[in-house]
């Protein structure tokens, strides 16, 4: 018989669909001796606000969390939790994975991956290594290392945008001067959801406004800017 004094790794899940946070809960509670689960909530503020975060070794986080890239809170997530954090997603552009890991993820999995991949990439994370695609390892050590050249200030800016945040933009330029309760309404969501959006817009891309985004996207060709 082998005797084991390793600790099991203290996982906290994070997914904004009660019914996957549920799925995965039961996937870490399957692998029992290897991992133990700590915690879940179903939002970035539940996360930051929970004590059971405090305690995990590893974070895995949905990516879009009611409609909003997770990615922006990246940076004030790890100056207040020490654990390490593994994205989940189901985008297949290598270009938001990069985005991910560039902005603090250890590793990024895909939502389609089978579910030995998400146990054996949260194991990896854990002993320190990063977890992505292959045909991004060689990109990311070059831009970290500065082996690559860094994309001028505006393209990274832009670069960070969402597809859902491009269709915003894209709304408000078409809808130029109008209230948010006709773009909200064009897009199917709230206006609470649309200042949501317009919030991150405006951090992303360091403006102050809708008129300034307005300006920004017709000089940048965001959106439908042309039209």
């Amino acid at each position: 018989m082998v005797v084991t004094t390793e600790s099991p790794i203290r996982v906290f899940l994070v997914d904004d669909h009660r019914a996957t946070l549920w799925g995965l809960e039961r996937l870490i509670d399957s692998a029992a001796g290897r991992m133990r689960l700590v915690g879940s909530a179903t939002s970035m503020a539940e996360l930051l606000s929970s004590p059971e975060s405090r305690e995990a070794d590893v974070i895995v986080l949905d990516l879009d969390l009611g409609g909003l890239d997770s990615s922006t809170s990246l940076a004030n997530l790890q100056r207040t939790i020490n654990a390490r954090i593994l994205v989940l997603t189901g985008a297949r552009d290598l270009d938001v994975h990069r985005r991910a890991v560039l902005a603090g993820a250890r590793g990024v999995v895909r939502k389609e991956e089978p579910v030995d991949v998400l146990l054996r990439a949260i194991e990896k994370v854990h002993e320190g290594d990063v977890w992505v695609n292959r045909a991004l390892i060689g990109d990311i050590m070059d831009i970290l290392t500065g082996a690559r050249p860094a994309d001028d200030e505006h393209s990274v800016r832009i670069a960070s945008l969402t597809p859902k945040e491009h269709e915003v933009i894209a709304a408000v330029v078409r809808h130029r001067g109008a209230k948010s309760l006709i773009i909200a309404e064009g897009l199917g969501i709230s206006e609470h959801t649309l200042r949501n959006h317009l919030t991150v817009i405006y951090h992303k891309l360091e403006l102050h406004g809708r008129l300034e985004l307005y300006v920004y996207a017709k000089e940048h060709g965001l959106g439908a800017a042309d039209q």
